[in-house]
């Protein structure tokens, strides 16, 4: 819509404009033919202003112009109201958007509708700047119930009411921040602050003072379409003399406390001390009863266990003899079990050299009857053979001899005789080696 209205303007601006050059161009032309006529030899053409045609044109201009002027843009946090110049101040609030009006009779009023701040005294947000500069803000000068004069650093939050704007245009003057604002709230505070002391409004009771404040500040610019968000006291300066008497007042003070708590702390100790003495003697008294009481149960353990003593002692004795008489019958036991172990020997001895020599006999008796064979074999292949003799001498000479002898017509089949045979007796004779 702005792009519209500025469009409208310029083609309304842009056809005055052109009316105002073609009636100036005529008019130019005009002044030219007179110069001409007054000129002798010179011919010139007559030329007519066209006034119908500036004056259609202006007349034309005025549509787009009018309609530009009926279109207002409120723009983002702000808010309007419209203002005749045959009715007054209408009433209802223009919203950020875009609105008609009646051009060149209605107008409209915009106000700022976002939070606003006034603040006496130095601004803790201030530029670097504005520190270094000289001017600074004034603080608000109240006097405290003694007559002291306090310089109160304040700022208080509000913005204006957007659906009392047209009250606000009808009654109040403008601009209000500057009218309204600043000697609404320096009243409230030299309304409230004479009744208290500089001391209450310091310290005691400044919580007090600044809620008194506020909710007045809150009801009497409430009234005026003002809407009061938070009044805050930063700083409060106390004039030097007070200052400086009520910083002697605080470490007097602060003294007098120090002194307390330390009173305080040393009752403390000596209690703690006689509590500490009342628990030893306690702990003392506990002892000594819990060792009486001891000895006591000693004493009595000792005189019921008396009454025991005698038939135990008894008891142990023919325990005693018990155990003495059981260890004579198992001694007695044990020798009659030796002996009987030593006749079961000596019979399981005799039994055992018993079968030994039957072993031994029946041994003898097949060593003879192998011999006895063996013999007769040799005899026959002696017999046979005489010439075996020498290698029956040579065997008896020495073990490790062997020497065989064959008759030198002899054949192959009577070598393997001869071997079998000598075979049969190494055997035999490491059988009797064995024996032995």
């Amino acid at each position: 819509m702005l792009a519209l209205k500025n469009l409208l303007m310029a083609g309304g601006v842009g056809m005055m404009v052109v009316a105002v050059y073609i009636l100036a161009h005529d008019l130019y032309r005009g002044v030219l033919y007179r110069r001409a006529l007054a000129t002798p030899g010179v011919v010139a053409v007559a030329v007519v202003a066209r006034w119908r045609v500036s004056l259609a044109l202006a007349m034309l201009a005025w549509g787009p112009l009018l309609m530009a002027f009926s279109i207002v843009v409120v723009p983002s946090g702000m808010a309007g109201v419209r203002v005749s110049q045959m009715r007054g101040t209408e009433p209802g609030t223009l919203y950020p958007g875009v609105h008609l009006v009646t051009p060149l009779v209605e107008d409209v009023a915009l106000f700022d509708t976002r939070d606003q701040i006034f603040t006496t005294g130095v601004s803790e947000d201030e530029t670097v700047a504005a520190k270094k500069s000289s001017a600074k803000g004034q603080p608000l000068n109240v006097q405290a119930k003694e007559g002291l004069t306090l310089g109160l650093a304040i700022t208080v939050r509000y913005r204006l009411d957007a659906k009392r704007l047209d009250y606000i245009e009808g009654n109040l003057p403008h601009p209000v921040e500057k009218e309204i604002v600043p000697p609404t709230v320096a009243s409230v505070w030299r309304e409230i602050v004479p009744n208290y002391t500089v001391r209450d409004v310091f310290s005691a009771k400044r919580e007090e003072v600044r809620q008194k404040a506020a909710a007045l500040i809150t009801q009497k610019l409430a009234a005026d379409g003002i809407v009061v968000k938070e009044v805050m006291l930063r700083d409060i300066q106390l004039p030097a003399e007070y200052a400086e008497g009520l910083q002697a007042l605080l470490l007097k003070e602060q003294e007098n406390d120090q002194m307390s708590v330390e009173t305080e702390l040393k009752s403390k100790e000596v209690r703690i001390a006689e509590l500490e003495a009342e628990a030893l003697k306690a702990r003392q008294v506990k002892a000594a009863e819990g060792e009486a009481r001891v000895r006591v149960l000693r004493a009595q353990s000792e005189s019921d266990a008396m009454q025991y003593t005698l038939p135990l002692k008894q008891k142990q004795i023919e325990q005693s003899r018990l155990e003495a008489q059981a260890r004579k019958e198992a001694t007695i036991q044990n020798a009659e079990g030796d002996a009987q172990a030593k006749v079961i020997d000596s019979k399981a001895e005799g039994e055992r050299r018993k079968l030994l020599a039957d072993a031994e006999a029946d041994r003898i008796r097949v060593t003879a009857a192998a011999d006895a064979e063996r013999l007769q074999s040799e005899a026959a292949v002696l017999k046979g053979n005489p010439l075996l003799i020498n290698k029956i001498v040579a065997e008896r000479l020495s073990d490790k001899l062997q020497i065989m002898m064959v008759p030198a017509d002899g054949k192959f089949f009577f070598a393997n005789d001869v071997l079998r045979g000598m075979n049969m007796a190494n055997q035999s004779a490491q059988s009797e080696q064995q024996a032995k």
